[in-house]
């Protein structure tokens, strides 16, 4: 196992570093603007229709569905003040499938090296659940960051410093720690999660970070905690990208948290881990060839129960601008204990507003 972590942050390149510390969805934070004393306000979204085609045994259905459907604001307003409010309206994410709210926050652009945004917004905690939605290289987030980097979003309050011309960036952020899902989002225990994340650009084109977080996940309880950490690497070489990312996590968990980007939860041990790496090659403006590894381990204490996954995501991006994106991706799953037919074939189209 531990031979797989070692060989990944060996062969550890990547990309997109001016995206990595969006709190938001859409990558461009309004609180990165100048200063101006006239409100504004911009709508933007983005759809995704996508058909999977599962190799499945059993009855699975092989289906049409929205990834994702979301709509938003953003904009400026008295002088160093912002707001960014998103909407998802997919009724294939989400325990009720209604549409919620999913981001909401204010944000004080004090300085550059201290922006202070109050509302809900994604965790700041690893590089895949940092990279945009609509940017993602490949058309599932990684597994390892949807389950052990969850609730993905929470309420809370975060100071957010540097911007992709600096070489140092950083975010610390002080979240409920329940997630913004479920009938009653409030926060039930008197303790608070702290979440940070923290990048270096040791070059132009190497960037090397980590990611943190310690609560008390499970509601009414203020006692069992919870500890994560995180590493990336981050390099881009002409056409060339990869990235690549390790997590750890142990202690407590709570399901009704759920998964990331609408995932199902899976029941975990006292102590899980997860890495991914992948591969992408820019061989003109339209057409990106993609390639990803994956691990991740639900309970490290326990060995050969069938729950250990592995994944290879084969497959391609087709730009026909930068508005529309069509992705093709064929899911292998390496079975190690079990022998279960379930890959995939996943096909989407994106159109940016």
């Amino acid at each position: 196992m531990k031979n797989k972590i070692y060989i990944l942050f060996a062969l550890i390149l990547l990309f997109q570093v001016n995206k990595a510390f969006s709190q938001g969805c859409e990558g461009d934070d309004p609180a990165t603007n100048d200063s101006i004393s006239a409100p504004s306000v911009k709508i933007f979204g983005y759809i995704q229709p996508q058909y999977d085609y599962n190799f499945t045994d059993g009855d699975q259905e092989n289906t049409f569905k929205f990834k994702r459907a979301r709509i938003g604001a953003r904009g400026t307003f008295y002088k160093d003040f912002s707001y960014y409010f998103m909407l998802e309206t997919s009724p294939f994410i989400g325990s009720s499938g209604d549409a919620y709210l999913m981001d909401a926050f204010v944000t004080y652009n004090a300085d550059n090296w201290a922006r202070i945004s109050i509302g809900s917004y994604k965790q700041p905690f690893s590089l895949d659940v940092a990279t945009p939605c609509h940017s993602l290289t490949t058309i599932e987030r990684s597994i390892v960051a949807d389950q052990l980097v969850a609730p993905q979003r929470d309420f809370g309050i975060a100071v957010f410093g540097g911007n992709k011309y600096n070489k140092l960036n950083y975010a610390v952020a002080l979240m409920n720690g329940n997630g913004i899902g479920g009938a009653n989002p409030k926060d039930t225990n008197t303790k608070k999660d702290i979440i940070g994340r923290a990048t270096y650009k040791i070059t132009n084109f190497l960037t090397v970070g980590g990611s943190f977080r310690f609560g008390y996940p499970i509601p009414n309880n203020n006692e069992d905690d919870r500890t994560t950490l995180g590493g990336e690497f981050l390099l881009e070489l002409d056409k060339l990208a990869v990235q690549a990312e390790y997590i750890y996590d142990e202690g407590a968990y709570f399901l009704g948290a759920g998964g990331g980007c609408g995932a199902d939860p899976i029941p975990l041990g006292e102590k899980r881990d997860g890495a991914y790496m992948m591969a992408s090659y820019s061989v003109n403006e339209k057409f990106q060839p993609v390639l990803k590894y994956e691990f991740f381990d639900p309970d490290l204490d326990l060995k050969e129960d069938g729950t250990y996954q592995e994944r290879m995501t084969i497959g391609f991006n087709y730009f026909f601008n930068d508005k529309v994106r069509f992705q093709l991706n064929y899911l292998a799953n390496i079975e190690t204990v079990i022998n279960v037919d379930n890959d995939a074939l996943l096909g989407q189209v994106q159109i940016k507003f």
